[in-house]
């Protein structure tokens, strides 16, 4: 048994696919299998089970996966660690993140840290999910995570860093654009581009609407905030988004921008495994995102 091949192990399970790994790592399928069936072969147990479409770890499987991705992700943060004492300012910061979040979050504090640490590479990766950036955090794949915060979650550290009120883009010549705010009953029944249902802050905007006994209907989903407020600047439809950063409320131009005070806030700041584990250029960074938003 090997790091290797427990790297490969909990790599399949959280792809559920043993072809998807071989390509990432430029190796064949049978190479990746060796892996599984060495750990197979030492534990005594099946640790895979196969299905038409990928695999899934089987209950000794689940066991092995947990203890592995923990393990790992000790082991690399102490290298990691181990880089910084010896570089000082070099290392790299992993940030789980998107361009939404880089453009209305993160431009400032981007540009004076590399003013600041010209020798630290930033790397900002683009997760599916909240809950795909979780489990990056949680196996050492990620040092930092900007989300929507939600329910404690095992083994994460959330630190909230702003709230953000919620408003009702339409366009300019949209019948409630000239209101200067929107009441929460005024949404019931209005067919609005929403995010994703399974996304946090689509669950985070249901339960607010769900407190003010406002229910409706959807619309167009996009993927993300600026997608939704180009749609209603092109009047394909309204939206309910997170006033961000850089927005200015009530809107100019071709887009309104109406708010919602009934509404509770959306929360929102970083996700990281440990606080007090984060390497010295990672804390750097987030601290730096954290002045910025509260300055």
């Amino acid at each position: 048994m090997t790091l290797d091949d427990l790297r490969v192990f909990v790599a399949v399970c959280r792809a559920g696919s043993l072809s998807s790994v071989a390509r990432e790592l430029g190796c064949t399928q049978s190479a990746v299998s060796q892996h599984v069936k060495r750990l197979e072969g030492e534990t005594g147990v099946v640790l895979l089970e196969r299905q038409p479409r990928g695999v899934v770890p089987t209950q000794a499987g689940r066991v092995l996966e947990t203890a592995a991705a923990e393990g790992i992700s000790g082991l690399d943060l102490a290298v990691r660690q181990l880089r910084d004492l010896l570089d000082g300012e070099s290392g790299y910061v992993r940030v789980a993140t998107g361009a939404t979040t880089v453009r209305h979050f993160m431009s400032e504090a981007v540009v004076a840290y590399r003013r600041r640490h010209p020798r630290v590479n930033l790397e900002f990766r683009t997760v599916s999910s909240g809950r795909g950036s979780l489990d990056a955090l949680a196996d050492g794949t990620l040092d930092l995570a900007w989300i929507t915060l939600g329910p404690p979650v095992r083994g994460i550290e959330q630190r909230p860093v702003v709230e953000l009120p919620w408003v009702l883009a339409v366009r300019a010549d949209d019948p409630l654009a000239e209101r200067p705010c929107i009441d929460a009953a005024d949404l019931a029944g209005v067919r609005l581009i929403r995010l994703p249902p399974n996304s946090a802050s689509a669950a985070h905007l249901d339960a607010a609407c769900a407190e003010s006994g406002v229910r409706f209907a959807q619309d167009t989903s996009v993927a993300d905030w600026d997608t939704a407020l180009l749609l209603a600047e092109l009047g394909v439809g309204r939206a309910v988004v997170p006033a961000l950063p850089g927005l200015a409320v009530p809107g100019s131009g071709d887009l309104r921008l109406l708010p919602v005070p009934a509404l509770r806030p959306l929360p929102v700041g970083w996700a990281v495994r440990r606080w007090d584990a984060l390497s010295p250029p990672a804390r750097a960074f987030a601290d730096l995102v954290e002045s910025c938003r509260r300055g």
